[in-house]
C-alpha cells in the first residue's frame, strides 16, 4: 500500500499532525479507534469522507514509522 498518496502533513492543518489527505482527520483518530475495536466501515460511517483505502493507508503509515525505530518493551 502506496499511502503517501493518502497521508499529508501541513503544518497549517491539525497543527501539522498527520491527517488523511484532504481532511481533518488525523491519523492518530483512525488508529485510536482501530484500537479501540472499531472496524473500517463503523470508521467511514463516524468520518464520512474516508474511504476503505484512507484507513488502511493510516495503518500503512503506521507500520511504516515503527520500522523507524526500536523501542525497548522491557519493564
Amino acid at each position: 500500500m502506496n499511502w503517501h498518496k493518502h497521508i499529508s502533513v501541513d503544518p497549517a492543518i491539525c497543527s501539522g499532525r498527520a491527517c488523511v489527505a484532504g481532511t481533518r482527520v488525523t491519523v492518530t483518530s483512525v488508529l485510536d479507534n482501530l484500537a479501540d475495536g472499531l472496524d473500517a466501515a463503523e470508521i467511514m460511517r463516524s468520518y464520512p469522507p474516508l474511504t476503505d483505502a484512507d484507513v488502511r493507508a493510516c495503518l500503512a503509515y503506521a507500520a511504516a514509522l515503527a520500522h523507524d525505530e526500536v523501542f525497548s518493551l522491557a519493564a
